[in-house]
C-alpha cells in the first residue's frame, strides 16, 4: 500500500510534468497578450494560489518548526549530505556542457566529502578550495540551445519555464534517492530535503511579501532573471530592445 501511495520522485515528477502540460496547453493561454514569457498566466496563477495554501497551512509551518527546533550544525550537515548526493549530477552536467575542469571540481568534491567529510556530512572539499557549481540538466539544455519555453508555475515544484521542466523531471529520474530502500527511508529522506531546502527560503519570505505589490510576477521576474544568469554563468548578454 505504502508503495502504490507513495511514488519515487523520478515516477511522481514525470505525471507532474505530463500532467501539467497538457493541462497547461489547453486551459492556458487566455492572458497571453499581457506578457509573452508567460502565455499560460492563467493556469500557472491557479498553480500559485494552489501552493500558497499548501505552503500557508503545511509546509512553511513545518520549516519554521524544522528551523526552530533543529540546531544550526545538524541542518549544516544536512544540507551539506544532500548537495553531497548531488554533486556527481553536477558533475555529469558540467561535463555535458563542456565545462570539463568544472566537472573535474564536481566528482572531486564528491571523492573528498564522501571520505573525508564522512558522506558528506562535512563540507571538507569547499575548505580545501574546491568550489561548489550549480549545474542541472535545463542548464545544460540550454547551452545545447533548446529553447527555454513558456513561464509554468507549479505547486510545490514552484517556478519553472518548459524547458526546466523537463530538465527537473529527467534529474528526479537521476536522483540517487528515488533509488533508496526500503521505501519509507527513501520518502523519510525526500520529506527532510524538502523541509530542509523550505526552511533555508524562510529569510526570504517577508522580503518578497514586502517588496511586490504582485507576488505572483515577483517571483515570475526574479526566476527568469536568475535562470538567465545561470545558464550563462553570470555573464549573460545584453538583451535587445
Amino acid at each position: 500500500m505504502t508503495d502504490n501511495l507513495c511514488a519515487s520522485g523520478g515516477r511522481w515528477a514525470r505525471h507532474v510534468v505530463l500532467g501539467g502540460l497538457l493541462a497547461a496547453f489547453t486551459c492556458g493561454g487566455a492572458l497571453a497578450d499581457q506578457n509573452p514569457r508567460d502565455p499560460y498566466e492563467g493556469f500557472n496563477r491557479a498553480m500559485f494560489a494552489t501552493n500558497e495554501v499548501i505552503d500557508k497551512f503545511a509546509a512553511k509551518p513545518v520549516a519554521q518548526v524544522y528551523d526552530n527546533a533543529i540546531p544550526l550544525p545538524v541542518k549544516a550537515s544536512v544540507g551539506n549530505f544532500f548537495g553531497n548526493a548531488g554533486d556527481l549530477w553536477v558533475g555529469v552536467n558540467s561535463a555535458l556542457q563542456g565545462k570539463f575542469a568544472d566537472a573535474g571540481i564536481d566528482l572531486g568534491r564528491l571523492v573528498v566529502n564522501s571520505t573525508i567529510g564522512i558522506f558528506g556530512l562535512f563540507d571538507v572539499a569547499s575548505e580545501l578550495g574546491l568550489e561548489r557549481h550549480d549545474e542541472d540538466f535545463g542548464q545544460t539544455l540550454a547551452v545545447w540551445g533548446v529553447d527555454g519555453g513558456a513561464y509554468l508555475y507549479w505547486p510545490l515544484l514552484g517556478a519553472r519555464n518548459v524547458r526546466d521542466t523537463v530538465g527537473f523531471a529527467v534529474g528526479a529520474y537521476i536522483d540517487p534517492v528515488s533509488y533508496v530502500r526500503p521505501v519509507s527511508v527513501r520518502n523519510s529522506m525526500a520529506a527532510l530535503r524538502f523541509v530542509d531546502i523550505r526552511a533555508s527560503l524562510l529569510p526570504s519570505d517577508k522580503v518578497v511579501e514586502e517588496a511586490a505589490l504582485d507576488k505572483y510576477a515577483y517571483i515570475r521576474d526574479a526566476y527568469l532573471q536568475r535562470r538567465r544568469n545561470q545558464v550563462f554563468d553570470g555573464r549573460p548578454p545584453r538583451l535587445d530592445d
